[in-house]
């Protein structure tokens, strides 16, 4: 990939990284524990732990990954090999751990990608705000899976091709 696209892919992905991090640290500044459990039951209890705790995760990647991109994007001159890496790492860490995260409180079907319903199904049916919350930042990450999905095979073949000359 050239250097520009590279450049440009940095700078879009650091403005979706940006806004979807400000309604993450929104939603988790103003909701904890007790007013997300509404039901006296563990298993809802064990539910909400397990989402507030994935997307606290999901926060500190983002996080970390617009700092890094925001290095890539102030360097005198652009470190091409950093900025792949920073990029690989938003899919790697902050898409992915979207998708896939660990207390499994809610997971996509794909069956319901092409149907214009929403793909995202949770575990157990959530509070409004834990569910807005998901369906406002699915889309930021679904595009960022779409910029990224370069980054998942090709960059990685190219990386262990370069170490093997």
């Amino acid at each position: 990939m050239s250097e520009a696209n590279v450049q440009k892919l940095c700078e879009t992905t650091r403005e979706k990284l940006k806004s979807v991090i400000g309604k993450m640290e929104l939603f988790l500044n103003t909701h904890a524990l007790p007013q997300l459990v509404t039901e006296e039951d563990e298993e809802t209890a064990a539910f909400y732990q397990g989402f507030l705790s994935d997307l606290r995760h999901l926060l500190v990647f983002s996080e970390m990954s617009y700092e890094k991109l925001g290095v890539a994007l102030r360097r005198a001159t652009f470190d091409q090999d950093f900025a792949q890496k920073a990029l690989y790492n938003v899919y790697h860490y902050g898409v992915n751990n979207f998708f896939y995260p660990k207390n499994e409180s809610y997971s996509e079907d794909g069956r319901y990608a092409y149907t214009g319903q929403d793909a995202i199904r949770f575990r157990k049916k959530p509070v409004r705000p834990a569910r807005d919350i998901i369906m406002e930042i699915t889309k930021v990450y679904e595009e960022l899976r779409d910029d990224l999905s370069y980054y998942e095979n090709d960059y990685l073949t190219e990386k262990r091709m370069q170490n093997q000359v």
